[in-house]
């Protein structure tokens, strides 16, 4: 700890923010693969904090909605030099694949001026569903430990498979940590601490959510309306981008028709060859909902996903970082984990079966899909360079 301190008072923001930005370079593959960088980067080459404090704040984040690796990077800021770092370091860690996946909105508008087929994407979505099959088989070894978790897993993945509204994914991940506590041996588990919160964060948090609800039944406003859905995405979400899928695909694709299920896994195909945070691929959703008018209405959308998304997970941060140290305390937050991971696996999972369902089960869709499983598990060959194949196999087979 004496050593981390020493380092920390050494080190200068600029230095700090360069190592947010190698994370962010080297970021891959979702929250389990982005805490292997941070471990690296942060614990073991700079020491900005421990093995055991990287634990505890994953473990915090995981219980809050939001962006999961983004809200763990922003602690390590918060930590290490107070909020206005922590705000920095969310602008270093997601500002360029936020502008990169805005680019990318624009993509279809490029190939219809190219006249190039768009059926040269078409392989794109086997491989997104891949990439997810992949995390799920991750995720589920590392959360079913017992026949509790097994049966939480298979709870989350057949609940939201037929039933796809927005309220169900919260409601089964609240469902799974509430069992995970009512069957805990432990006792004590509500034992009582101290707090003194930053109250002013909670009361933007909940300005924003309520305003912009509000907003939309007075306003018939399309990217308000964005801003809204994206807010809440990033409130009623937990974990990664993978988790944050199916939320996004129900409401922008089936419910309101803003773009169409290909147009949807070509981004999210897309994001998987970017490093950062997968929630990037909100800016690219929230561009593609609002095409139809100019270029700028365009970029407006994509900005109001973006921004949207990560705001909640944000301000949450802000106000449940400082209260941490004695929050951590509390047994039933931590047994609670046990249990929204494990429905957070089940939803990863059924995630997969629907889109892959929404992109038909042709032989060359599932052989796009099975290399992909195959390649990601090897490691033999890095994700950018996968996209970049899948690319090259979908215009030269077209």
């Amino acid at each position: 700890m004496k050593k981390i301190i020493e380092n920390q008072k050494k080190i200068g923001w600029s230095t700090f923010l360069k190592d947010v930005f190698v994370c962010s370079l080297g970021a891959y593959g979702g929250p389990e693969a982005h805490y292997g960088v941070f471990t690296d980067q942060m614990v073991i080459k700079k020491n900005y904090l421990n093995e055991e404090e990287l634990v505890e704040l994953i473990a915090l984040c995981s219980i809050l909605p939001g962006p999961t690796s983004t809200q763990t990077i922003v602690s390590i800021g918060y930590k290490t030099g107070g909020p206005l770092l922590a705000f920095l370091t969310m602008l270093v860690w997601a500002l360029p694949v936020l502008t990169v996946m805005t680019l990318l909105s624009f993509l279809y508008l490029f190939l219809e001026k190219m006249n190039v087929s768009q059926e040269g994407l078409r392989y794109i979505g086997p491989m997104a569903v891949g990439f997810i099959i992949v995390a799920a088989f991750h995720i589920g070894r590392k959360v079913v430990t017992d026949k509790i978790t097994l049966v939480l897993l298979l709870l989350g993945g057949i609940t939201t498979y037929f039933i796809r509204e927005p309220w169900i994914f919260p409601l089964v991940l609240i469902v799974g940590g509430a069992v995970s506590i009512l069957s805990s041996k432990e006792k004590n588990l509500w034992n009582r601490v101290k707090l003194n919160p930053h109250w002013r964060y909670l009361i933007a948090f909940g300005v924003f959510a309520v305003g912009s609800i509000i907003l939309v039944m007075l306003w018939n406003n399309r990217i308000v309306h964005l801003f809204e859905s994206f807010y809440r995405y990033g409130y009623l979400v937990f974990g990664g981008g993978q988790v944050v899928v199916p939320v996004m695909h129900s409401e922008l694709v089936q419910v309101n028709q803003f773009m169409t299920n290909q147009e949807f896994l070509t981004g999210y195909g897309l994001v998987q060859g970017l490093p950062g945070p997968m929630f990037s691929f909100s800016a690219y959703a929230g561009g593609m909902a609002a095409r139809g008018g100019s270029a700028f209405t365009q970029v407006l959308g994509s900005l109001a996903g973006g921004i949207g998304i990560f705001l909640p997970g944000l301000l949450l941060i802000y106000f449940v970082y400082p209260i941490w140290e004695n929050l951590k305390k509390i047994k039933a937050i931590k047994i609670s984990l046990k249990g929204i991971n494990a429905v957070a696996g089940g939803l990863i999972t059924v995630a997969a079966l629907i889109l892959m369902q929404k992109s038909g089960f042709m032989l060359d869709n599932i052989i796009v899909m099975f290399l992909t499983v195959l390649i990601l598990l090897t490691k033999k060959i890095p994700a950018p360079l996968i996209v970049v194949l899948v690319l090259v196999a979908g215009f030269v087979l077209k």
